[in-house]
């Protein structure tokens, strides 16, 4: 652990054998369980303040993706950085814990898809959802895809960028906090997982399996999940978004009002896509505030 990592995380974290893979996660506090899950390339550190926030109350399950943060980083073969797998990996760890109580679901950016993937197998478990700039369905008609991410998931140049210079990670610690920007202190700590090009496999893997088009790996499993949404739609749900986020604009807020228009929403002009990180202060009360004055309803009931 690097110098700049241990003045920020100061967590002890469990781990799951997946296969002979190490799976890395936090499990802090008692109570109902909040299972916070990361995107792309993030990792549990984004989730930091919050577990801080809540585990005197409730128990925070917050994962390592393979490839990510302190879990192991395998090539290839002997992973499958594919979504069905990172909603696999989830499941396995959720029956490792053995929850039988409602999960609250916190996601961010990747963390929509998976965790909304895991929440379309077994509605019946989610009792609520806080959603922080990410997405469970197919890129708004009215978005076009950023050029960066083309580059990154096309092109040779992208896996030489995001795999060879860190550009991914690098690029996010940097323009996705625009309010507050990061310190390089903790620019580095967002980064320090990723420090080679062995350990960059995920960062590179997460934006190659965007499914775009029909035909595209997963897009019908992406189809599927948004379709599930409506299940949902009577739970509590609370929504947090930075809007100068350049992927997951304002477009990406207008669908998730459109799914759930009885949703809390929050949003912020002048914060970016790390809008936990960019807007702590105001986001993570806000959060505890919600979590504290709710309470979580079974899936079944909300069904339309």
């Amino acid at each position: 652990m690097t110098a700049e990592l241990k003045n920020y995380y100061t967590f002890t974290g469990k781990r799951l054998d997946l296969d002979g893979l190490s799976y890395h996660y936090l499990d802090e506090g008692a109570g109902d369980p909040i299972v916070m899950v990361h995107g792309n390339p993030s990792w549990s550190f984004y989730y930091r303040n919050l577990v801080l926030a809540l585990r005197d109350r409730y128990r925070c399950i917050v994962p390592d993706h393979i490839g990510c943060g302190f879990s192991d980083k395998p090539g290839d073969e002997r992973y499958d950085y594919t979504l069905p797998r990172r909603v696999d990996d989830l499941e396995r760890l959720i029956d490792h814990l053995g929850i039988t109580e409602k999960i609250t679901l916190v996601l961010h950016d990747w963390g929509g898809m998976i965790g909304m993937a895991y929440a379309a197998r077994h509605p019946e478990r989610i009792g609520r959802l806080v959603l922080l700039n990410t997405a469970a369905f197919h890129l708004p008609k009215e978005k076009k895809f950023p050029l960066g991410l083309k580059i990154c998931r096309d092109t040779a140049l992208g896996a030489l960028l995001v795999r060879g210079f860190n550009a991914f990670s690098v690029g996010a610690s940097i323009v996705g906090c625009k309010k507050n920007p990061m310190p390089r202190d903790l620019q580095q700590a967002y980064r320090s997982p990723y420090d080679s090009w062995k350990n960059r496999i995920a960062t590179l893997r997460f934006v190659q399996d965007i499914p775009l088009f029909p035909g595209d790996r997963n897009f019908d499993l992406v189809s599927q999940v948004a379709d599930s949404l409506v299940k949902f739609r009577g739970l509590p749900i609370s929504i947090y978004w930075g809007e100068l986020d350049f992927v997951f604009d304002p477009t990406f807020l207008k669908e998730w009002i459109q799914r759930f228009p009885e949703a809390q929403v929050h949003r912020y002009p002048d914060a970016g896509h790390y809008v936990l990180e960019d807007m702590k202060d105001d986001v993570v009360p806000l959060i505890e505030n919600f979590l504290d004055t709710t309470s979580p309803v079974p899936a079944s009931e909300s069904r339309c």
